[in-house]
């Protein structure tokens, strides 16, 4: 492998079904937290992607986490918001990340800090997600600043995307956003997590109508889900997040480990019907702070052994 290219790049463009999932750092300096994290999902996925400072809580740093992950073999996706960074900052963290070894890179506009620890804090948002995206790109392919002559030596070699939210109003827009992060430079992209199949499958109709699915690698969110409350938590609560009666009470029937052992069974489920629906590049597995169960998703999703 080309030491350019990272694994989820390679895995993608080889035509293979990816899976990636996702590691939330700790709030602390606790290393260990992320290796624990990084050895259960080691196996099981081809990238793991590190938050940033998500919910608007602080937690160690994106990068930091990523390069943790790094040393002990995985392929990791930083995670960089727009709320906590100007130009400089953003910019300058690419480069940290792309000299770290770092390849991958999701580009996001971030949580408004009030729904955080830290209220009271400033948010910046000089740039947004698809200026992100741009600057990133400009960095990539033609080693270029932000509104600057100057040609890096060693320009960052960095496989970005972006996430899109197939839920949100207006619905009829949807794809046409997803063109306009494609254009700003998105190589893939992680979707919300996809309860509403029925829907999802109407939004991946407007992509494919659009010819987008061949210009852009689609990863499917997918969220095992813990308890009837947590679904009715994430309806309810969650921006963006549709998640139908039928599951809520399909769910509702059981309790404890049965409605464990039910949320995974409908994550397999999910993810069989994902894989038949064309434009679909793999899935992504948000296991929110529950990350031994992935491998036994991936394996009932018959997804093992890995690339």
């Amino acid at each position: 492998m080309n030491a350019t290219t990272s694994n989820l790049q390679r895995v993608l463009e080889s035509g293979a079904f990816a899976v990636t999932a996702e590691c939330g750092p700790p709030r602390s300096a606790d290393r260990d937290v992320v290796i624990k994290k990084g050895l259960l999902l080691k196996k099981a996925v081809d990238a793991v992607n590190v938050t940033d400072n998500q919910t608007a809580i602080v937690r160690m740093s994106s990068i930091a986490a990523a390069a943790i992950l790094k040393s002990i073999d995985l392929d990791p996706v930083f995670q960089m918001v727009c709320r906590d960074r100007n130009r400089i900052a953003m910019q300058s963290d690419v480069l940290g990340a792309a000299a770290l070894g770092i390849r991958n890179m999701l580009c996001l506009s971030g949580d408004h800090q009030k729904f955080g620890n830290q209220p009271q804090a400033k948010n910046v948002f000089d740039l947004d997600s698809m200026q992100l995206l741009r600057t990133v790109t400009d960095m990539t392919e033609q080693g270029k600043f932000i509104n600057d002559d100057y040609v890096m030596d060693t320009p960052p070699r960095i496989f970005a995307g972006a996430a899109e939210n197939p839920f949100a109003d207006p619905f009829e827009y949807r794809a046409l956003r997803l063109a306009k992060k494609i254009e700003n430079g998105a190589k893939f992209i992680q979707t919300q997590c996809v309860f509403n199949l029925e829907k999802f499958a109407k939004w991946m109709q407007a992509v494919r109508k659009l010819g987008l699915h061949k210009k852009v690698y689609i990863l499917a969110g997918v969220t095992p889900l813990k308890s009837a409350g947590m679904a009715r938590y994430m309806r309810e609560k969650v921006a963006g997040m549709d998640v139908p009666d039928a599951l809520i009470e399909r769910m509702a029937k059981l309790k404890g480990p049965e409605a464990r052992e039910e949320g995974i069974r409908i994550c397999v489920e999910t993810i069989q019907k994902l894989r038949k629906m064309e434009g679909i590049a793999g899935v992504h597995i948000m296991a929110i702070e529950w990350e031994e169960a992935v491998p036994e998703i991936v394996a009932k999703a018959g997804l093992l052994p890995r690339p």
